[in-house]
């Protein structure tokens, strides 16, 4: 790997519009690929469909094989975004008010509410988040 870092996924282009290029990727389980997944319940793959900024001129067509490239840093605030501090916006609700003598069912309404008001605010500022999340393409020498 290179000093940029960077997380790799290949799929398949489905559609091109004047802006973005929507790529279909499908992530597997380690055991989607085998032979006796048909038997198996614990085999999955989900298809996720993904828009790429385009501002070429017809290098890309639908159908081909190419990489969606993310560097590995925006994973990791998607994660904080979307994980760790929701979960930190919990407890500490949930253990403030518990110690102020809320009793539990309040407590835990309150900060069911206290993560609702932050997903709002994370749904409001979706377009400039959206900014700071670009994927890539490049096409697969096949």
């Amino acid at each position: 790997m290179s000093k940029d870092k960077s997380v790799e996924h290949k799929g398949i282009i489905i559609g091109i519009t004047e802006n973005n290029i929507e790529v279909e990727i499908v992530n597997k389980s380690m055991c989607a690929a085998c032979h006796a997944k048909g038997f198996c319940t614990t085999g999955d793959s989900k298809e996720k469909v993904i828009d790429v900024p385009y501002f070429s001129n017809g290098e890309y067509s639908v159908g081909d094989a190419v990489s969606v490239v993310m560097k590995r840093s925006m994973g990791f605030k998607a994660v904080w975004i979307s994980y760790v501090i929701p979960l930190i916006i919990l407890m500490i609700f949930l253990l403030t008010l518990q110690g102020l003598g809320l009793g539990e069912l309040q407590a835990g309404l309150a900060s069911v509410l206290a993560l609702c008001v932050y997903y709002l605010v994370v749904y409001l500022f979706r377009d400039k988040l959206a900014d700071k999340f670009v994927f890539t393409i490049a096409k697969n020498n096949i």
